[in-house]
């Protein structure tokens, strides 16, 4: 039987959800589209969030040929069979361009990929390549310089993954719209929730719960809990994790690890994944300890990093010890204070350009504007020297973003820019 996900996949580019960074009306993506001069692009990000569709929905808009391979389970052989049709085709009478989506691109070696570089360069070959590697390291630099864009897909937003769950509910061609499901909003939630950004996930979950609840059955948080093999406690309304997400940042923040430690046992128990916790542990080191003691990301990077590597319930102690030892930290919020006020001058004033003497210098005809010129370089110093940074008009009202606290570690920073000023 098909897949839901393969069943429901969009059928024009206006049905396409997911990736607005790059991705809505009027967009370039969007305008090259319908206008049929997209170009060759290179799609990168984790599974399930669309890249697959996106280039299937491109080739059928240009009207042209499509040809699709998985890097896995092809090589040169069936590459070259494909490059040689379209070479026919496009220098032919016909004079119509290819479209060739490879899919796990990454998977060919240098000399695979070295394949398509004549064809793309020609012109008779428009190439989409899809990895869930960063390309930057993972595809030759030859065929970047010869596309014209890469594109990353970020995970799914939960809302935009029960949009498509209600989408397959309600379908009634290709979805299980004629199954006239019974099911709880709640459990809905859940099931985009716990997907983790793959609707591929999500939309095949509620076809394996279409086909095999009994008759009567009703779609809820206990299904969805046993379908994902997973705990569903806070995806109830008494318990929502977001509450549970901020009671753990607040405890950490009040240097409470008992409290701390609390609610990280609650978010595990309720179902809550390590990347959930992760990132929000992430944002805890660097906004509520940040300069107090600076070494706080690393060590939480690390706790982080090897709680998924070793998974759950292992990884439990890895996040444990994350949330004590920033609970237990000197706290200082001077990196958030800092960046936020930068900004807001950013939005609220008019800001003087970069001083001349900081401009670059580095190459030919930049003397000649004066750029660069009565720069100082601090090594030459001793390390330090005098020396305008900030543009003119901040300069002179005496703006400073960063003030340090006497707290942990950053009393140090504090006393060593203070001896700085002195020396001045």
């Amino acid at each position: 039987m098909i897949p839901l996900s393969t069943r429901m996949r969009p059928d024009h580019l206006d049905e396409f959800v997911g990736q607005v960074h790059f991705m809505y009306e009027g967009s370039l993506l969007y305008n090259a589209i319908k206008n049929k001069t997209f170009d060759s692009a290179i799609f990168f990000g984790p599974s399930g969030t669309g890249k697959t569709t996106l280039a299937r929905l491109i080739a059928r808009d240009m009207d042209a040929d499509f040809y699709e391979l998985n890097a896995s389970i092809t090589g040169i052989k069936e590459l070259k069979e494909i490059l040689d049709k379209s070479k026919v085709k496009f220098f032919g009478l016909q004079k119509e361009r290819t479209y060739l989506y490879v899919d796990e691109f990454h998977r060919w070696n240098k000399l695979q990929q070295d394949s398509l570089l004549k064809a793309l360069e020609e012109g008779a070959v428009r190439f989409i390549g899809s990895t869930t590697e960063n390309p930057y390291f993972a595809v030759n630099n030859a065929i970047l310089s010869r596309v014209r864009s890469i594109y990353e897909f970020k995970r799914m937003e939960r809302d935009e993954i029960y949009q498509l769950l209600m989408r397959a509910l309600t379908d009634e061609e290709r979805g299980l719209g004629k199954y006239d499901l019974r099911y709880d909003d709640n459990a809905l939630s859940a099931l985009a929730d716990l997907s983790g950004g793959d609707a591929r996930i999500a939309l095949d979950t509620l076809g394996f719960l279409a086909d095999n609840l009994k008759a009567g059955g009703i779609i809820d948080l206990n299904i969805v809990g046993e379908a994902m093999q997973r705990q569903t406690t806070f995806y109830d309304k008494g318990e929502d994790k977001y509450n549970l997400l901020s009671a753990l940042q607040k405890s950490i923040r009040g240097s409470d690890p008992d409290g701390s430690i609390h609610y990280l046992a609650r978010l595990l128990d309720g179902g809550a994944d390590i990347q959930m916790i992760g990132r929000r542990l992430l944002v805890i080191a660097s906004e509520d300890i940040g300069m107090a003691y600076p070494q706080a990301i690393s060590i939480v990077t690390a706790c982080v990093q090897a709680a998924q590597m070793v998974g759950l319930p292992e990884g439990r102690i890895n996040l444990s010890q994350a949330v004590i030892l920033l609970a237990s930290c000197p706290k200082s919020n001077s990196a958030i204070l800092a960046i936020d006020k930068a900004t807001n001058d950013l939005h609220k004033k008019k800001i003087d350009d970069v001083p001349p003497h900081l401009k670059d210098a580095h190459y030919s005809g930049a003397v000649k504007r004066s750029l660069g010129i009565g720069y100082r370089y601090p090594h030459d110093f001793g390390g330090y020297v005098k020396q305008q940074y900030l543009p003119d008009n901040l300069f002179k009202e005496g703006i400073r973003y960063y003030k340090p606290t006497e707290n942990g570690k950053e009393g140090a920073f504090k006393r060593y820019l203070e001896s700085l000023k002195e020396e001045e």
